[in-house]
């Protein structure tokens, strides 16, 4: 197979992901808090993506400043990401409706089927995350237009499956909607293979963190150039009375901490100076500011580095439209090869 034919085969094989995301490459760009602001969810649509803006903890106000502010530098799609614990979701989905965004990706927990139907009443598209086949067709049952999966080698707050197990249970049994594969992506050989198991396309978060157009602190930067898949740690639960939900970030003083944290309080708890309540809430709070510490203030000791395993594949600093290219590069040239080997058997 020649690069022409190569490259017809990817468009063919992500042309349902093209056409839900109107993008040129069926690569959405991960949402990731204080680094998925306008800036970089620009310059990932700009380069032929699907920039996502992450909402996180965002005001209503503050949400739709971004998103003007997202528009004044392209006039490419891009889509926003809601968490559904955010105590003010319903003002920010009337953001999302009144600004006319054309994708919606709900995350953090099941959302509830009126957010999903109040969105798709005003024509917007909706995205939401599936941690298994059954969640996933829950999901479809309930209205929304796409599924992504996304297994723990992800950045972030991740689930127990892994992506490839993830794929192998969902994309062959559900077709309703497009599915985009998500977590330990970092080259286009990958991307390639996930489309021929059944994706529409894929998201990418942890390699577009070192963009040029990122405004992640140099250091931040630095850490993610320096480390190695292995580097990526998911957080220590000591006590199953006291649930930490898993965070993947690169191991820090502040990961030691946290662990050293969690054994303090679960002293004070079991000699009786601490209610299971407080002592909860004392494990919670203990990453209260952490990521932005790491991202905007560049403490890259005592913040918070989510990262996901694929930041080994991150070795330099790069502009997103460079990093888009070099990935579709990779997934056309696997497939010349695939192909190639087929044709002389």
């Amino acid at each position: 197979m020649d690069r022409t034919a190569a490259e017809a085969r990817l468009n063919l094989l992500w042309q349902r992901g093209r056409d839900f995301l109107g993008a040129e490459h069926a690569i959405m760009g991960g949402a990731m808090t204080w680094v998925s602001e306008h800036n970089l969810v620009a310059a990932i649509s700009n380069g032929g993506g699907f920039g996502v803006i992450a909402c996180g903890s965002m005001p209503p106000d503050l949400l739709a400043q971004e998103i003007a502010a997202t528009r004044a530098l392209t006039a490419k799609p891009f889509g926003v990401n809601l968490i559904t614990m955010h105590p003010e979701l319903d003002a920010l989905t009337g953001v999302c409706i009144d600004q006319r965004v054309g994708h919606v990706v709900l995350a953090g927990g099941l959302p509830t089927a009126a957010v999903i139907s109040r969105l798709k009443d005003a024509g917007l598209r909706v995205m939401c995350f599936a941690p298994a086949l059954s969640f996933a067709r829950r999901l479809v049952r309930m209205g929304v237009d796409a599924v992504i999966i996304e297994g723990n080698e992800a950045g972030g707050h991740v689930g127990p499956v892994s992506t490839s197990v993830l794929a192998q249970e969902i994309l062959p049994n559900l077709h309703e909607v497009p599915v985009f594969v998500a977590g330990g992506i970092g080259r286009g050989e990958a991307i390639a293979s996930y489309l021929e198991m059944g994706a529409s396309g894929v998201q990418m978060g942890t390699c577009f963190v070192c963009a040029t157009e990122s405004v992640a602190h140099p250091r931040f930067k630095e850490a993610f150039i320096r480390a190695s898949a292995r580097d990526a740690v998911t957080s220590a639960q000591l006590d199953p009375r006291f649930p930490v939900i898993p965070v993947r970030a690169l191991a820090n003083k502040a990961t030691q901490r946290f662990a050293e944290r969690q054994q303090e309080v679960l002293d004070l708890f079991r000699q009786g100076k601490m209610d299971q309540q407080t002592a909860r809430l004392e494990i919670e709070r203990f990453w209260a500011g952490a990521l932005r510490r790491a991202v905007v203030e560049g403490d890259v000791e005592n913040g918070s580095l989510m990262a996901g395993q694929s930041v080994g594949m991150v070795t330099k600093e790069q502009p997103c439209a460079a990093i888009l290219q070099e990935l579709v590069g990779q997934a056309v040239a696997v497939l010349m090869t695939r192909y190639r080997s087929k044709a002389a058997e």
